[in-house]
């Protein structure tokens, strides 16, 4: 039996472990990135390491999150950031270079590497070959530091892709019917790999555009093959000699294959609020809008957005919607400028904002109250936008431009237009804005503002964890309720203590009092706790809190290992009825807690106010295990480092 392809690029990784779906497997990691947002806190921690060298083939620092200024705060950790890049060996693209997963697709991204980013969106890179996983910062630290990434060996998804897409029906409209097939929960424990003869012809952008909105579905990652498609990219790129041919094997096999007739799909929009409620916007219909905003790392390439400047070419935006635009990178909006697209996106009436993630994780062009906001973003969970009040749908770049001029959601189809984009021959690379590493970081001293705080960190587990149950939570609570995402927070992401008088505010904003009246305690939430983002401040503000431990129906992968790397104990019920039991304001208890970790998979948890117990699920790698006992990854590490 042949393997497919993300078996042979874990085997040809694999450093601990085999290759059987739920075992534990080690692997290593040949390039990582980090943005602003999560960056300061990873070099932190890879400061704690002692290391003084990054031992990956390539590990880059993008700035593209915190980009609005009003006070110094972004500013310093910019500054840190840079410094840390050029101490440790890490490139460095500076402030306006663009999003990080566009600018590494184009200018770092290597067929057959492991990639590790402190960002969710990482699998963007599989669209060109890569084994792109997203983690939290303290993961991507240790890879950096040359510790291998640790894992459960995730089931392979054959998601095969036959027929043509219709005009006006693009990538977006793909991985929304695949949201729209399986939900925001069935990507869990699982790797998506693409096939199907409908291959050649999704140029790299658009398989881009699949494998960053792989992440709404929890998976682990997603992966294309790199084939001649993505040998053009690279020719184009300057970077053929980076291109390596790779496929699953003939007579691959995979844990579930699912079929997908481009042919059958039409224009597709998800709904408030979650990125799974999916609908054609034919059956939508002509709903009136109020803004407009096309970027993010999901939908803002050359190709996106030359196909809105068609659109938008001689019409103007109407009068009642707002329209933003986000170029992926200065590439694209360097060869947009050349070519005089960009002065079509400007006269129709578009405000062109830098080339970073700004509205999509809240930083500006928040809607107006109980506006309705398209988006090609990847996410349009509740309040993200930065308005509570708005609706939030996701569409395509034609859909959006579209919809723009009409001022109604609008199905692209109905468009007059002939709109046949291809890939350039050559792309326009200046790498000047990437400042690579000094070939001597020794004497680098790192620049540390007043804002940039040291993180959190836990002690050894002890022989019993109890506290109050200070907040009970419902199903699929995303990182942006834990610790919300927003221009006016966005700025402390080096700042624990200040975040942590936010955490969890929008599910109850007395949280952050009650959690530090009583000294911490515990947390109770439903399905999939932790959607989103890759954020280790989830689980850093918590810990700075208190929390000892979360009771779940079930997690998010990200979050639960942010929470294990924080030395936070991630519980799951056995019977939901326990769950639907247990009230704000019980004291618990989980009394020998060192022995029931040690001895296996269930742990009792104790209710000392209703006088009753819990049976709770705790299914820990030896390597999680490790983790928790010694109160978090870091320690972990250090032991390692001393043994």
């Amino acid at each position: 039996m042949g393997l497919n392809l993300a078996q042979k690029l874990i085997k040809a990784h694999l450093v601990e472990g085999e290759l059987i779906p739920g075992t534990e497997i080690g692997i290593r990691i040949d390039q990582t990135l980090t943005q602003d947002s999560t960056g300061t806190m990873a070099y932190l921690q890879l400061e704690a390491m002692g290391i003084k060298r990054v031992k990956t083939k390539l590990s880059a620092a993008y700035i593209d999150h915190n980009m609005l200024q009003e006070g110094f705060e972004n500013a310093d950790d910019h500054l840190f950031i840079q410094s840390a890049a050029r101490k440790y060996g890490i490139y460095f693209s500076r402030p306006g270079n663009g999003i990080c997963h566009q600018v590494h697709l184009e200018r770092f991204g290597v067929p057959g590497q492991t990639l590790l980013g402190s960002d969710s969106h990482t699998p963007t890179n599989g669209g060109i070959g890569m084994l792109a996983i997203g983690a939290g910062g303290l993961d991507v630290a240790a890879a950096m530091a040359g510790e291998p990434y640790y894992l459960t060996m995730p089931e392979i998804v054959n998601i095969r892709l036959t027929g043509r897409l219709a005009p006006f029906v693009t990538a977006k409209d793909i991985i929304l019917e695949v949201l729209r097939r399986l939900t925001v929960k069935g990507g869990v424990g699982k790797i998506f790999e693409y096939t199907g003869d409908a291959l050649p012809y999704l140029s790299v952008p658009e398989r881009a555009t699949i494998t960053n909105m792989g992440a709404e579905l929890g998976a682990t990652t997603s992966i294309f093959p790199s084939d001649e498609v993505t040998r053009e990219f690279l020719r184009a790129q300057q970077r053929e000699a980076d291109w390596v041919e790779l496929a699953a094997d003939p007579d691959a096999e995979y844990d579930q294959v699912i079929e997908i007739d481009l042919s059958q799909i039409e224009p597709l929009a998800a709904k408030p609020h979650s990125p799974d409620n999916v609908a054609k916007i034919s059956e939508i219909g002509p709903i009136k809008i109020d803004q407009v905003a096309i970027g993010s790392c999901t939908n803002s390439s050359y190709q996106d957005l030359m196909r809105v400047a068609a659109i938008l070419k001689g019409r103007t935006v109407h009068p009642d919607v707002s329209l933003v635009i986000s170029p992926g990178s200065r590439q694209v909006l360097s060869m947009l400028a050349a070519n005089g697209a960009l002065a079509d996106l400007i006269a129709a009436g578009a405000r062109i904002l830098e080339s970073a993630c700004g509205p999509c994780i809240g930083m500006g062009q928040a809607p107006p109250t109980n506006g309705i906001s398209l988006r090609t973003f990847n996410r349009n969970f509740q309040g993200r936008c930065g308005t509570m009040s708005a609706s939030v749908y996701l569409v395509s770049p034609e859909t959006a431009a579209a919809s723009a001029v009409a001022g109604v959601l609008t199905d692209p189809r109905t468009l007059d237009l002939e709109l046949d984009i291809p890939m350039p021959e050559q792309f326009l690379v200046n790498d000047n804005m990437i400042i690579p590493p000094a070939e001597e970081g020794e004497t680098v001293e790192l620049v540390r503002g007043p804002n940039i705080k040291p993180f959190p960190q836990n002690v050894p587990l002890g022989e019993k964890a109890a506290g109050m149950v200070l907040i009970k939570l419902g199903d699929h609570i995303t990182t942006d309720h834990i610790m919300p995402s927003n221009a006016k927070l966005l700025p402390y992401r080096s700042n624990i203590p200040y975040l942590a008088e936010y955490c969890l505010t929008p599910c109850d904003p007395e949280f952050p009092k009650r959690a530090a009246a009583n000294k911490g305690g515990i947390i109770v939430a439903g399905e999939n706790y932790g959607q989103g983002s890759s954020r280790e401040h989830a689980a850093l503000a918590p810990l700075y809190l208190g929390v000892k431990a979360v009771l779940a129906k079930s997690f998010a992968r990200i979050h639960r290992a942010n929470l294990i790397n924080s030395g936070i104990i991630p519980l799951t019920f056995v019977s939901e009825s326990d769950y639907d039991g247990l009230q704000e304001s019980d004291q618990l208890e989980i009394p020998n807690i060192r022995e029931q970790l040690q001895a296996g998979d269930e742990v009792i948890v104790r209710n000392l106010t209703q006088a009753c117990e819990y049976r709770m699920n705790c299914e820990l790698t030896e390597k999680e295990l490790a983790v928790i006992l010694m109160g978090g990854k870091i320690n972990w590490i250090k032991q390692r480092q001393n043994d």
